[in-house]
């Protein structure tokens, strides 16, 4: 019984380590706001509250050079994913893994949103970048 361990101990070592280097992190409460559902849903003429309503708040809140309110939306999401477990060195205390990569990728969505003075979209604008 004891030597079924001595073999059974590194090999479930080894696979908790690979499964470990196989999540990807989430990419955060904000994943819902994309370039489609602006383009889709947010229209001139449409009033704060349904704008609120489709996008959720701003991060920034401001005002142009004729004192009309300027709502600006900046998501920033960081996806990583580990990968590639090969194999690994066992020691005597820890097993050393070899073979593996990572990689991160980032999205970001800026949205810019002008009203009028009757607090209704005069214009909007979007821009998004992956890297």
């Amino acid at each position: 019984m004891k030597r079924s361990w001595n073999l059974l101990l590194p090999m479930i070592l080894l696979t908790l380590l690979a499964l470990a280097g196989c999540q990807t992190a989430p990419v955060g409460p904000d994943e819902k706001l994309t370039v489609g559902q602006v383009q889709k849903e947010i229209r001139v003429g449409m009033s704060g509250a349904e704008v609120a309503q489709v996008l959720g708040s701003p991060n920034v809140v401001t005002t142009d050079e004729l004192r009309r309110e300027v709502w600006i939306y900046d998501k920033i999401a960081t996806t990583s994913a580990n990968s590639g477990y090969v194999g690994g060195l066992l020691t005597l205390v820890f097993v050393i893994p070899y073979g593996y990569s990572s990689s991160t990728t980032q999205q970001t969505l800026t949205v810019i949103v002008k009203f009028d003075e009757h607090k209704k979209v005069r214009d909007f604008a979007y821009h998004a970048s992956r890297f």
